[in-house]
């Protein structure tokens, strides 16, 4: 019995340590995941809410103006 035991103890404690690195190497996994994401982001440049909605109301006040200054012309 004392034999088994002591097997049962060893492969619960490989078991317990490839558990933990299985852990740590998600979560290496997910940081890497997360650098990347960021990474790309930066890369394409994208602009917040804010600065879209201004651009937008800009652009639409320019059609505006185009639309008038073509009918006057007519």
């Amino acid at each position: 019995m004392s034999k088994s035991k002591i097997v049962i103890d060893k492969l619960a404690k490989i078991l317990e340590q490839g558990m933990v690195n299985s852990k740590d190497f998600s979560e290496e996994l997910k940081n890497i995941l997360k650098f990347k994401k960021d990474e790309i982001k930066n890369r394409l440049d994208f602009v917040s809410k804010d600065e879209y909605e201004i651009l937008k109301h800009r652009l639409d006040k320019l059609e505006n103006k185009i639309n008038l200054l073509l009918k006057k012309k007519k």
